[in-house]
């Protein structure tokens, strides 16, 4: 039997005025979803280990089986990969977002306003010639989303990811050193950061956004420090033989290769909701056609509509999920000669009211062929903590899956 996991990120909310008190998985016309609800079985799945933050890196790892303290190396490294970046001994690698601040030095929102690759690539090559000092550099990822590498650096710093504080005035939460030898560190990406916004302020590119009526990247913002991983494959850990993993975004990619997963790029594919949903499936039907045995589809639409606080694109979001990539997954998997396990479900939630994400246990679904039904007809958040598996932690839903 292959498998294949499609992940929503940040799927799971909690109840929008704009929807009417539901969820957007309460919300959201999804018939596929219903379907499989139907003819498979749930339950809720904690992914966040006591006391860490709740990010995609510490979900991701965690869901795929990983013991995400021990493993656990920051999200900047693990982007790396995915980027063909490789990082030295001497150097630790830290995500860096190109945000937007308000006049005032509130921060307006984590994404300089969805700036483009090509924007943010005019400006990350000025900042890496004018402040240029051997020790570190930027280097291009995909919109908002770049990495930063510095030489001689301690990672036991305190870093804010943007997302987390929209509002928040910047200079309340610059990076902070946990401990005393730390504390260079913390200061020269501090400086960088107050660097950063004097060259990014009169920019070529961003006076041209102004004008146009967009946010303009006028900061930089480093966090999620760390140095290169050590990780087992997941061929290693459940035996599978070849595995892929499609998505948009750099850190899952990066996750994909220190798991021991092939990337597939797709075309088009912008992590956003205008992202290109057929192009994706296509990649993982084909994947599963071949000699690929584990694949693991990634649509972060869903999350970064709950940052952008917009409940009614999030519910669009999962009804694309659900006709736009579970449908015609479901048609080539029932025309397949070997069997697919489906799992569905998201990493974490992030609810529109909140903008960021929660550490609460999120619903998943597991539709195979040799599956008893639970009973349960909904894929949603209350009625997933009514099904067969009951609450799960952390590394137990893949091991469930896979077995």
């Amino acid at each position: 039997m292959k498998h294949i996991i499609v992940l929503g990120d940040g799927m799971a909310d909690e109840p929008c005025d704009a929807l009417g008190g539901m969820t957007p998985l309460e919300a959201a016309e999804t018939p596929t979803l219903d379907m499989m609800a139907e003819h498979g079985r749930l339950g809720l799945l904690s992914t966040v280990p006591d006391g860490m933050h709740p990010g995609s890196e510490i979900a991701h790892l965690s869901l795929l089986g990983y013991d995400v303290p021990k493993v656990f190396e920051g999200r900047g490294s693990l982007e790396a990969a995915s980027m063909g970046i490789d990082i030295d001994p001497d150097e630790m690698a830290l995500r860096c977002n190109l945000i937007c601040l308000n006049p005032d030095g509130t921060i307006k929102n984590h994404s300089a306003g969805h700036i483009s690759t090509e924007e943010a690539d005019e400006l990350i090559k000025t900042l890496n010639t004018r402040l240029a000092d051997g020790r570190f550099k930027i280097y291009t990822g995909v919109s908002y989303r770049h990495l930063l590498k510095v030489k001689d650096a301690d990672k036991r710093i305190s870093c804010t990811p943007p997302h987390d504080v929209p509002g928040a005035q910047s200079m309340d939460v610059m990076i902070k050193a946990d401990v005393p030898e730390a504390e260079e560190t913390a200061d020269y990406l501090n400086a960088l950061i107050l660097d950063s916004q004097e060259i990014l302020r009169d920019h070529p590119v961003n006076i041209r956004r102004i004008a146009e009526g967009k946010d303009p990247a006028n900061s930089i913002w480093p966090w999620s420090p760390g140095y290169k991983p050590s990780m087992e494959t997941m061929m290693t850990l459940f035996g599978i033989k070849k595995g892929v993993v499609i998505s948009a975004v750099d850190l899952i990619r990066g996750i994909g290769v220190y798991a021991g997963l092939t990337p597939v790029i797709v075309p088009g594919a912008t992590g956003l909701a205008d992202t290109n949903y057929e192009g994706k499936v296509q990649a993982a039907i084909d994947a599963l056609k071949g000699d690929a045995d584990f694949v693991f589809l990634h649509i972060e639409a869903s999350d970064e509509a709950g940052h952008e606080g917009d409940a009614v694109l999030k519910k669009r979001t999962v009804e694309y999920l659900d006709q736009r990539v579970l449908r015609p997954l479901l048609d080539a998997v029932n025309e397949m000669d070997e069997e697919v396990a489906i799992a569905v479900l998201p990493d974490h939630p992030t609810p529109c009211h909140l903008r960021t994400h929660t550490n609460h246990p999120v619903p998943f679904l597991i539709y195979r062929p040799d599956i008893t039904p639970d009973g349960v007809k909904h894929y949603t958040e209350a009625e997933a903590a009514n099904g067969y598996y009951g609450l799960m932690q952390g590394d137990e839903f893949i091991r469930e899956f896979l077995k």
